[in-house]
């Protein structure tokens, strides 16, 4: 049988039960361990779900500085939107969960994508995520896909953008245009 698919809105951040209060919930698995470990074990394979994003930002150190950070945001040469690999824990109804949340899959970061972090998000494809979502693609497909269908460096493009994204009050479109440095 197919589960259907919904679109909810779920706490970014998970952990088990038994983890509670012990550190903050991660927002992040990595791809290497997430399908063996056992923190992510509840979530893997039945709670696989995309995040859709138009890009994500990156702090870069100034090499004068190190305690200034530049903000970077990386995009799809495309502007398409793009689709975050995750695992989620949501329950239905009208009420959030306490065990609610997601955490999105990162993979390595290959050297020559704003040289700033040595993570990333796995981003799939329109078709790769629509794979990923399917209840009938196995735990061995699932897994392929997130190890090996990442997005390439080359599909990318990334520019300097204005400070004020650092503060969460603040929202627009503003937000996401190059400033020159």
């Amino acid at each position: 049988f197919r589960v259907s698919l919904s679109v909810d809105k779920v706490r970014w951040g998970w952990e088990p039960f038994w983890a509670k209060g012990k550190r903050p919930a991660p927002i992040n698995a990595r791809v290497e361990t997430v399908m063996t470990g056992k923190f992510f074990k509840e979530l893997w394979p039945s709670g696989r779900a995309v995040v859709p994003a138009n890009g994500w930002f990156e702090w870069v150190k100034d090499p004068d500085d190190p305690k200034k950070k530049q903000p970077y945001f990386i995009r799809l040469k495309s502007e398409k939107p793009m689709f975050f690999a995750a695992l989620v824990q949501v329950h239905r109804g009208l009420e959030p969960h306490d065990g609610d949340g997601f955490v999105i899959i990162t993979s390595a970061s290959d050297s020559g994508m704003v040289d700033i972090h040595d993570r990333r998000p796995v981003v799939l494809t329109a078709e790769d995520a629509r794979a990923w979502l399917d209840s009938e693609t196995t735990p061995q497909k699932a897994e392929a896909l997130a190890k090996e269908h990442c997005r390439i460096v080359d599909d990318f493009e990334w520019f300097p953008v204005g400070r004020a994204v650092g503060n969460v009050r603040n929202q627009g479109p503003e937000l996401i245009q190059p400033v020159e440095l």
